[in-house]
């Protein structure tokens, strides 16, 4: 019935995750605490996602049960992303990511997204392929964007940023269900151009490791939104800067850049974009 009307939940909920002047995206994980331990104290988990709201973020990601300590009222200013797959790194194959959380979770929490992490090359790998499948075909129901992160990573894997092992992850992503696919940087613009351009769903790039020198980190962000993805997806290197909040605000002027001179997008516009190559 909804798109009888023109819209649809996807489409709707997708507007909130996507600039609607620039049509890119800034993400901000938090989700690292499952995995690898505490963002930040707990008293000021509060104010790191108020810092966020306040520099131009356009979403964050946690998991199901961090959503209770959000600040309610800045959840008009950000999208929120609940992540429903985990592991630790104490666990025998860190790589081995299993479902932890539901698309009906995230539906009763307020999410305007899911994401999924799979990777590919682990020993588990079926599985995991398993578990896409299903959340997208819940996502699919219940009118939810997918966020799929998918790192070839294993012991089969070579070399992780391999432009046409991105293309397959790219790929593995739209097969599935996602509606959007957060990838590595190959580390060359022209490279990571390649891989956009055999992506059917917008890609946007992880953060990647911890880089102290501020000048260093923004001319990668310079570099992967030159290759044409459709956004970034930066976690430690936001939460573990001096001032999170302002480095925040330095990256998202560049993701949206050129967004002062563009009209807004109009609902048929962001369904487009969101259907064609980033």
């Amino acid at each position: 019935m909804a798109e009888a009307y023109g819209w649809s939940g996807k489409t709707l909920r997708t507007q909130r995750i996507m600039h609607s002047a620039s049509g890119t995206t800034f993400l901000v994980p938090l989700d690292h605490s499952l995995a690898d331990g505490p963002v930040s104290a707990a008293a000021d988990f509060a104010g790191l996602v108020t810092a966020m709201a306040a520099n131009d973020v356009d979403g964050i990601i946690v998991h199901k049960g961090r959503v209770r300590f959000l600040p309610t009222e800045l959840l008009g200013r950000l999208a929120l992303v609940v992540h429903l797959s985990g592991s630790t790194r104490h666990a025998p194959d860190a790589d081995a990511k299993t479902l932890v959380g539901a698309v009906t979770e995230a539906v009763a929490l307020g999410a305007d997204g899911v994401s999924l992490h799979i990777n590919l090359g682990s020993s588990n790998e079926a599985q995991q392929l398993a578990d896409f499948g299903l959340v997208a075909d819940r996502c699919a129901r219940w009118g939810v964007p997918l966020l799929a992160m998918v790192y070839p990573r294993g012991p089969r894997i070579a070399d992780p940023a391999d432009p046409a092992l991105l293309a397959h992850a790219a790929n593995v992503a739209a097969d599935l269900g996602a509606d959007i696919v957060k990838l590595p940087f190959t580390g060359s613009s022209v490279t990571m151009r390649e891989v956009v351009e055999a992506s059917p769903i917008p890609v946007v790039t992880a953060g990647g490791g911890v880089i102290d020198d501020t000048g260093t980190f923004l001319n990668l962000i310079d570099s992967v939104m030159a290759s044409g993805v459709r956004g970034v997806a930066v976690g430690r290197n936001i939460f573990r800067a001096p001032d999170p909040g302002k480095l925040a605000r330095s990256v998202a002027q560049r993701v949206h850049a050129g967004l002062g001179s563009r009209k807004p997008l109009t609902p048929l516009d962001l369904a487009l974009a969101g259907a064609t190559v980033a």
